[in-house]
């Protein structure tokens, strides 16, 4: 092999990698988990098992879903979420039933106990409107009943937010409150069994 080649050779494998180091990180959150305590009566009495929720494939990853204007789905560049959404939602799920009051009536597959609901939930929406300029969070959830397999209770779960504008720190905000408005009343319909707040 001639020395121009050798050269061109280097520059072509070389090239490739420059422009992976020169593309900008991506920033990356977390949503949170409110830390609101809540006193609601017990409708799933004793431990609760949080499965991961089921989601299709357009959420089940660590992209953010913009829907545009006239429905189309894209995802919002630069930015991530800290974990694929529905471990992310379930791992969010758990600490606001452990900080609302219910942190030995709550676990989570692998944790070896005995429960005696199963919280199953899927994730229908979470993204945010760019036609709206809101957060759109829905997540439907089914209480199945461990002693018979029975579904005990079900509901449908939703926040809307507005956001401020459809960029990666107002977008991810505007989820975060939506989450945690969903997840907060999740939390009160399953109930705590605290009498006084």
């Amino acid at each position: 092999m001639t020395r121009a080649r050798r050269i061109a050779l280097a520059v072509a494998l070389a090239t490739p990698l420059a422009g992976c180091a020169s593309a900008p990180a991506l920033v990356t959150y977390g949503l949170a988990a409110p830390v609101e305590r809540v006193s609601a009566p017990m409708r799933l009495p004793g431990l609760i098992l949080v499965v991961e929720p089921t989601a299709i494939e357009l959420y089940a990853s660590e992209r953010v879903v913009v829907r545009e204007p006239g429905g189309a789905l894209s995802y919002l560049p630069g930015v991530q979420y800290a974990d694929q959404l529905p471990a992310l939602v379930q791992t969010r799920l758990v600490e606001t039933f452990e900080n609302a009051s219910r942190i030995g009536g709550v676990a989570r597959p692998g944790d070896r106990v005995s429960p005696d609901f199963q919280l199953n939930s899927t994730i229908r929406t979470f993204w945010v409107d760019a036609e709206t300029n809101l957060a759109v969070v829905e997540i439907a959830v089914r209480a199945v009943d461990e002693s018979d397999g029975s579904v005990a209770d079900a509901k449908v779960f939703s926040a809307r937010v507005p956001v401020a504008a459809i960029d990666g720190r107002a977008a991810m905000l505007g989820l975060e409150v939506a989450l945690a408005e969903a997840m907060l009343e999740i939390v009160r319909w399953a109930g705590t069994g605290r009498a006084g707040a």
